[in-house]
């Protein structure tokens, strides 16, 4: 009795021994992370004003800017942000798909588009600011790629505001060019955010900063007139008017953030690695997104009667064409920029 007594305190010894060993083979097993460096240790393209620490270090294998995924440094949260509206935004669209018939229902498809447009500009931040610190030139061509998205979310929004929400009387003024217009401003704003991207490192800086801006705020005004329009005659009747208010309250404020560098700027080194303007900025533009897709849904079910009677038939076709063309007008652009600041790195290199 006594022996087996002794052999059962034996072995539950050796089970704590083992299960006290195991934090080691953890450490032991996942690879070693570098720490993160300071703004003065990385190049002036990849830095953020007022962000003075919790840089990446460049060159590393991919497998490292991977698994920085569950590191601490300056763009977690940037990640973070886009990757779950990512997936928020995709059980929404498992949501709609439910009572919504996209592939019949001609009047859908501008819904559709506005959330294939925000997925994919998501998918894209999340993977520029998780990838873009492995060297100067992979974040110039995972920001190009960034910008593709911006590109073609511009026009998902613009496409929505026309089709739910516009009324006859614009319809009649603007309803021949008013997708066409959007489709060259969505371009237009992703070849003057490359360009501000390509050149933000030479002076003057203000040029490339206004070559990135105009374009936006032009496609904003033009984009969003519907909506505009609409909150200027408010009624407190129509039920969806708080989420149009909503999502407009949200993309100016987006854009304040993504411009001014507060709370960094007042408080230098306390929001290196969380509460800087960007990430802010990413939590207000996917809560926007958010906002719209919910708004449309909504104007989906609500206007059918006005949007089918305004809009042709055909006319829902014509925009997931324009929207295709749109989305491979901006990865054209970019790839074009990329390319040229490619060669005209090899050839710094070939004459130094």
């Amino acid at each position: 009795m006594v022996t087996i007594v002794m052999e059962r305190i034996g072995r539950l010894f050796i089970s704590l021994q083992q299960i006290r060993q195991v934090p080691q083979m953890l450490a032991a097993a996942a690879p070693s992370m570098p720490s993160t460096l300071r703004d003065t240790e990385v190049p002036y393209v990849m830095r953020e004003r007022y962000i003075c620490t919790g840089y990446r270090p460049l060159h590393q294998n991919w497998r490292y800017y991977f698994l920085s995924l569950f590191q601490c440094h300056n763009e977690t949260i940037n990640v973070w942000t886009h990757l779950l509206a990512f997936f928020v935004v995709l059980a929404k669209l498992r949501e709609i798909s439910e009572t919504v018939d996209f592939l019949t229902d001609r009047h859908s498809w501008p819904l559709l588009i506005l959330v294939v447009s925000s997925l994919i500009y998501s998918g894209c931040s999340a993977a520029a600011h998780l990838l873009g610190g492995k060297s100067w030139l992979c974040h110039h061509g995972f920001f190009f790629l960034d910008y593709v998205g911006v590109g073609q979310y511009q026009y998902g929004s613009a496409v929505v505001h026309f089709y739910y929400a516009v009324d006859e009387g614009m319809h009649r003024y603007v309803g021949g060019v008013f997708m066409s217009v959007a489709t060259l401003l969505s371009c237009i704003s992703c070849l003057g955010c490359c360009y501000k991207k390509q050149r933000s490192h030479r002076p003057p800086i203000w040029v490339s900063k206004m070559c990135q801006m105009v374009p936006l705020i032009l496609a904003f005004f033009w984009d969003s007139s519907p909506v505009n329009k609409k909150l200027l005659a408010w009624s407190s009747k129509d039920p969806v008017m708080v989420y149009y208010l909503g999502q407009v309250v949200l993309f100016l404020s987006c854009a304040f953030f993504f411009a001014v560098p507060l709370p960094q700027y007042c408080f230098p080194r306390r929001c290196d690695f969380m509460g800087h303007s960007h990430q802010i900025f990413h939590v207000l533009i996917s809560c926007c997104s958010l906002c719209q897709i919910h708004t449309y849904q909504l104007e989906y079910v609500l206007r059918w009667d006005l949007y089918s009677r305004v809009h042709a038939s055909s006319d829902a076709a014509l925009f997931v064409r324009l929207y295709v063309f749109t989305l491979a007008a901006c990865s054209l652009i970019a790839a074009a920029m990329f390319i040229k600041l490619k060669q005209d790195c090899e050839r710094r290199v070939k004459f130094d």
